[in-house]
Parts: structure tokens; C-alpha cells; sequence
């Protein structure tokens, strides 16, 4: 059973740095995509960024773009989510999730993962 575990949430003031891990427990995840995603309360979970197996690849969603960035160490078994001039719109749980993919692709559709952490809060708020 794949089980991930997010940390390094919290409280941050607009304009700040947050730096989120994602780390794997009971199996080696280098084979696998790993998404973040993140809920506000009343909206659908979204995609935020993506980073392929090889780690040599990434996506991000536009309203993040510039401002995130994703990294993994696969030999640490975790996955970095590096979030600076962070904004109250930023606010949610964020997730992580894995995903075979071919090919080491990307995806940023949250219904493609079949494997979530149990989130992290991030606020932003002066």
C-alpha cells in the first residue's frame, strides 16, 4: 500500500515562502509521477504542479506559475513543493498524490491518482 505524507504547512504572511514535502513510507516511489494538488474550502480539488518520474519534467498551473517550484530526491524517497510570493488566494489543503504513468508523463487531473496524502494546511494571512 502506497502511503504519502505531506508536511511543512502553515501560517505565512502574503509575500512569503513555504516549502512543502511530500515523503513516501513502506515503498520506493521513483517509478512514480507525483502531483500536488490543493482544496479551498467550497471548491474542487486542483492541480498545482507535476513532476515525472525521472524528475526531469514538470508542469504547473498557471496561477502558480513563476512562483512554485517542484523538485523531487528519489533517493530521500520525497518530493518538494517550493511556494514563495505566496498569496491569500493560495489559502487550502494542499495534497500530494502518485500515479504510474507511461513514458514518465505528467498530468495535473486530480480523478488520474489513485494514491493521496492526507494534506497539509497552508494560510495566508497577514
Amino acid at each position: 500500500q502506497l502511503q504519502l505524507v505531506e508536511s511543512g504547512g502553515g501560517l505565512v504572511q502574503p509575500g512569503g515562502s513555504l516549502t512543502l514535502s511530500c515523503a513516501a513510507s513502506e515503498f520506493t516511489f521513483d517509478g512514480y509521477t507525483i502531483g500536488w494538488f490543493r482544496q479551498a474550502p467550497g471548491k474542487e480539488r486542483e492541480g498545482v504542479s507535476c513532476i515525472n518520474s525521472r524528475g526531469d519534467r514538470t508542469t504547473y498551473a498557471d496561477s502558480v506559475k513563476g512562483r512554485f517550484t517542484s523538485s523531487r530526491d528519489n533517493a530521500k524517497n520525497t518530493v518538494y513543493l517550493q511556494m514563495s510570493s505566496l498569496k491569500p488566494e493560495d489559502t487550502a489543503v494542499y495534497y500530494c498524490g502518485a500515479v504510474y504513468l507511461p513514458f514518465s508523463g505528467l498530468s495535473l487531473r486530480p480523478a488520474q491518482y489513485p494514491y493521496w496524502g492526507q494534506g497539509t494546511q497552508v494560510t495566508v494571512s497577514s
